[in-house]
């Protein structure tokens, strides 16, 4: 007999092809025979018993900890399939009830004050560096790319995504912007370059300001970084973007968040908001990755967003949803995170990897198979703070582009100021050389 995890497994698993073996060396599968197989085993019967009491933690801590291990297959295909059979079949009523405690309770887990918020921070940003640069771009964006085709690399689309905020933001030449939440100082430092702005960029872990301080010297000096929660930031700029930062606030700061915000802009000026968001409503974010990759995080909904907008007086003037594009990025990165596992294992050990691993492949199948997007909400105090249509957005694009190309040292005219030409809306962008 399988006993209760062959029921358990083959109640959930209904299409595809599960290859259970037991600790005891029973062989079971489950699912419709469908498709490549996927094989899991278990050390322990108690390992079989934590699955079953509560899967959604139980499964990344048994893989990390080696307690069940994967073949055929790999640990996203089991993933995948998972979340591909969601929904199928009933779940258990302790399943349910763990899911709504867990909703009940999550103001509690994400009560992110600022002492709290530190901790959270560092507690992944402030590992070794050299983790980070083994599956990122060279610049060191931790945060969806934007594809623009399927071809494209990671350090293009990674390009791109800086290259669509900045036009999204739409900057004048010396305007003052606040990056909330400036990771490593890449957008800061290509809106310093390629916009002449003045950017201030705040952020909580010790190991990205050192970090950015030093890719900023000689480069910019129009570029200020600090060690600052943005709830203590009290001047007024003209832009303020956030880019993979908002995850991070809790469900209780939001209102906080956009308060900030608000009072941080300028009358006539313009926010951009890029953020994790889920599609299927407010709900609470994995418990292994709360425990284990992002304590006091939440992916929002965006009708808990857009209630926290209105609330701090924003007018939301425009929203973009990327949605595979996550999916892409993160699987770039652990395909890179995976060619140099060994190097990773070396500055920790095989336990840190198999963690590492489990977080990538969760995230990427929660983006191509769970309800997982990318939202951009473009923010502004007045309604005439920008152009009449989206037109503006693709025409900086263009000129973005043009100036990344351009020699090193070389100016074109939009540079210089040349035949600057009013877009409707009141800000100026230089007519084509």
């Amino acid at each position: 007999m399988d006993g209760l995890l062959g029921h358990f497994l083959k109640n959930f698993i209904r299409e595809g092809t599960l290859v259970v073996t037991r600790s005891s060396g029973r062989v079971f599968l489950a699912g419709d025979g469908t498709g490549q197989p996927v094989g899991v085993r278990f050390a322990s019967t108690a390992a079989e018993r934590r699955l079953m009491m509560d899967p959604e933690l139980a499964l990344g801590e048994l893989y990390t900890d080696g307690l069940l291990t994967v073949g055929p297959g790999d640990i996203f295909d089991v993933i995948e399939l998972g979340l591909r059979n969601l929904g199928r079949a009933g779940e258990p009523r302790r399943i349910r009830f763990l899911n709504r405690l867990r909703v009940a309770t999550r103001r509690l887990r994400q009560l992110n004050n600022a002492r709290r918020a530190r901790r959270n921070v560092a507690h992944h940003y402030d590992i070794d560096a050299r983790i980070y640069s083994m599956f990122l771009d060279s610049d060191l964006q931790y945060s969806c790319a934007c594809f623009e085709t399927a071809v494209d690399t990671l350090e293009d689309a990674q390009l791109a995504k800086k290259r669509r905020i900045a036009a999204k933001l739409a900057i004048d030449p010396g305007q003052r912007v606040l990056d909330i939440g400036c990771g490593w100082g890449g957008l800061a430092l290509y809106l310093a370059r390629y916009c002449e702005a003045s950017v201030t960029g705040v952020t909580l872990s010790r190991e990205q300001f050192a970090m950015a301080r030093q890719r900023a010297v000689g480069r910019a000096a129009n570029i200020d970084f600090r060690l600052q929660d943005y709830r203590s930031v009290s001047e007024k700029f003209d832009r303020v973007v956030s880019v993979g930062m908002f995850e991070h606030v809790g469900v209780g700061f939001f209102d906080t968040f956009f308060r900030k915000i608000a009072d941080c802009l300028t009358d006539d000026g313009i926010a951009l908001v890029h953020t994790i968001g889920r599609t299927d409503g407010p709900g609470d974010t994995n418990p292994w990755i709360t425990k284990y990759i992002f304590p006091g995080g939440y992916i929002p909904a965006m009708s808990e967003v857009l209630a926290a907008i209105e609330r701090a007086g924003l007018l939301v003037t425009d929203v973009e949803v990327l949605r595979l594009h996550y999916a892409m990025t993160l699987k770039a990165w652990r395909d890179r995170f995976m060619a140099r596992r060994g190097e990773a294992a070396a500055i920790y050990d095989e336990r840190f990897c198999r963690m590492w691993e489990f977080y990538l492949a969760a995230s990427e199948a929660s983006f191509r198979r769970g309800e997982n997007v990318v939202f951009q909400f473009q923010l502004a105090r007045k309604v005439d703070a920008l152009p009449l249509t989206r037109d503006y957005m693709k025409e900086r694009e263009d000129e973005l582009r043009r100036l990344e190309t351009a020699p090193r040292g070389v100016r074109l005219a939009s540079e210089q100021g040349r035949s600057a030409r009013p877009l409707r809306g009141g800000f100026n962008i230089a007519a084509d050389p």
